[in-house]
């Protein structure tokens, strides 16, 4: 697909997402006529993977610090045990959550989510 083509797409799902976050409750006469159309549109890009990343916490270390950190050793974090980690799709924020652990894996509960409104002025 060219660079074009790509962004006429971004353009049109911004506006469709914008659409849906103002209005979150179909209408049955666009659902008869138009529905077609964004089913078809949103099945496009339904398979497309993205990058989730939920961050713990940051810090920043000197190349000297970074060289003498063994096994055992403790990073200390910008954040404060029990604040919430935020959750990122292709580096966007989208939710804060809280650690949990399921069946011996960790995951993340979800807590605060980004409104869509505020999830597509993102992608500006």
């Amino acid at each position: 697909m060219s660079g074009d083509k790509l962004d006429d797409l971004a353009d049109q799902l911004v506006a469709e997402a914008a659409g849906m976050a103002a209005d979150s409750t179909p209408k049955k006469a666009e659902a008869a006529s138009g529905g077609g159309q964004k089913d078809r549109n949103l099945n496009l890009i339904l398979d497309i993977p993205l990058r989730v990343t939920v961050e713990l916490g940051r810090t920043k270390m000197p190349v000297s610090e970074l060289l003498n950190l063994t096994q055992g050793s403790v990073i200390e974090l910008s954040k404060l045990a029990g604040e919430p980690m935020e959750v990122y799709v292709n580096d966007k924020l989208i939710a804060r959550g809280e650690a949990v652990v399921i069946n011996e894996k960790f995951g993340v509960r979800l807590t605060d989510v980004i409104s869509p409104a505020e999830r597509v002025e993102q992608l500006r």
